[in-house]
């Protein structure tokens, strides 16, 4: 439901996903019982995902903003909806903190002498000393959410005038340039921390930019979906043939490149390590690429690149709504594989899926929607007084007659 360019948050609009929040909850306080492990992953796989979300929202306003594009000037709102997920994001996180020693084997004495196969290095036990790693989830947890209500608080004053439309141009630019090289330091230290320390004999120097590269292209998936759905369902009104479909289109290109710098990434740092065969460094694909694994770990690869790929080279698919729909939802549940993929091999020998697994996700989906949604709900989906948008606007009524 909408009112001149705003989504209206109804009741039923929010009843399917608090029901999924609760079957999440549910499946996943039975499992504490059951298998505390399992939930304990599942948690990671989950947070972790929708810290993606957030802080890809973030990273997304600021590549636009560092590069001055003017095509995403009046969909930034859904960037923004992405960014208040962190909240939830944080919540997950610090709950799953009370699971650490179920899953990390650094806070383990014994695995810190002498870990198989190969011991931990004297940098890594003084790096995954337990209070330093707290230390340093409090701080990137903090940083990332103090961004994004920053940007969101500057981003609603712009909408007040004119004059404050200007001056917040200008703060969001300065937010733009300072979250960028922290953006660059904080994701490389919390895919270790949180991913490659669940194995921390093992290690990759382009793993933080593996992390990157799947974090990025989530988060520009999230993005299409979400200006997508809204235009398909007719939320901006009057207002999208003021927008276009150009950038819809645009988030297409930008699909089709992230998703294949994602995958010229997998790629590499997989050949690097085959070829190498450096026992610090095979056992981790090895796990990956065993008996039941393998078959998920080549599908994740099938999902996340080659069917996007050769969907989004034809220029039509970039411009059709259901297929830029479809490709989204693919590409999200792809990055969700991914991390699973990631992330349970450290403890399972076999591939495993199950209630808690598809219970907990879906719990996972019905928060993020919530909470974008309500983001949504709070603003005009155009921002009201962004500079290009207003220009782009005054061409179109002034001079539209004579172009």
């Amino acid at each position: 439901m909408t009112t001149e360019g705003r989504l209206v948050l109804t009741p039923n609009m929010a009843r399917v996903p608090i029901a999924l929040m609760a079957i999440g909850l549910v499946a996943a306080v039975i499992g504490l019982f059951i298998n505390s492990e399992r939930v304990w992953l599942n948690l990671l796989v989950d947070g972790f995902y929708v810290l993606s979300l957030g802080v890809s929202g973030i990273f997304f306003f600021t590549t636009q903003r560092l590069s001055s594009a003017k095509w995403s000037a009046s969909i930034r709102r859904m960037p923004e909806a992405f960014m208040l997920v962190m909240p939830g994001a944080v919540v997950l996180m610090v709950l799953l903190a009370f699971g650490f020693h179920s899953i990390y084997p650094w806070l383990n004495p014994h695995a810190v002498e002498a870990h198989e196969p190969l011991p931990f290095t004297p940098g890594r036990v003084l790096w995954l000393t337990p209070a330093f790693v707290y230390v340093r989830m409090a701080v990137i947890l903090g940083l990332w959410t103090l961004f994004a209500f920053g940007i969101r608080k500057t981003s609603l004053a712009a909408d007040a005038s004119r004059e404050a439309g200007l001056h917040a141009h200008r703060t969001l630019n300065r937010f733009a340039g300072v979250f960028a090289p922290l953006f660059a330091i904080t994701i490389a230290v919390a895919g270790y921390d949180w991913i490659i320390s669940l194995e921390p004999q093992w290690f990759s120097t382009m793993f933080s930019v593996y992390v990157f590269a799947g974090c990025f292209v989530q988060g520009i998936a999230a993005i299409a979906l979400t200006t997508v759905t809204l235009a398909r369902r007719g939320n901006f009104g009057p207002k999208f043939k003021m927008i276009g479909i150009e950038p819809i289109h645009t988030l297409g290109t930008m699909m089709l490149a992230f998703c294949t710098f994602w995958a010229y990434i997998w790629v590499a740092q997989y050949l690097l390590i085959w070829y190498g065969n450096i026992p610090e460094e095979a056992p981790y694909y090895i796990a990956r690429t065993s008996g039941s694994w393998l078959p998920v770990f080549l599908f994740s690869f099938l999902i996340n690149w080659i069917i996007p790929f050769f969907t989004l080279l034809v220029r039509g698919n970039k411009r059709n709504l259901k297929v830029m729909t479809g490709i989204a939802i693919l590409i999200l549940f792809g990055r969700w594989l991914d991390l699973y993929i990631l992330v349970m091999p450290s403890h399972w020998s076999s591939f495993t899926i199950g209630p808690i697994e598809i219970a907990m996700a879906a719990g996972t989906a019905g928060l993020i929607f919530l909470l974008v949604v309500r983001a949504l709900s709070r603003a005009p989906l155009v921002p009201t007084h962004e500079p290009i948008v207003e220009a782009r606007r005054a061409l179109a009524h002034g001079h539209g007659g004579s172009s």
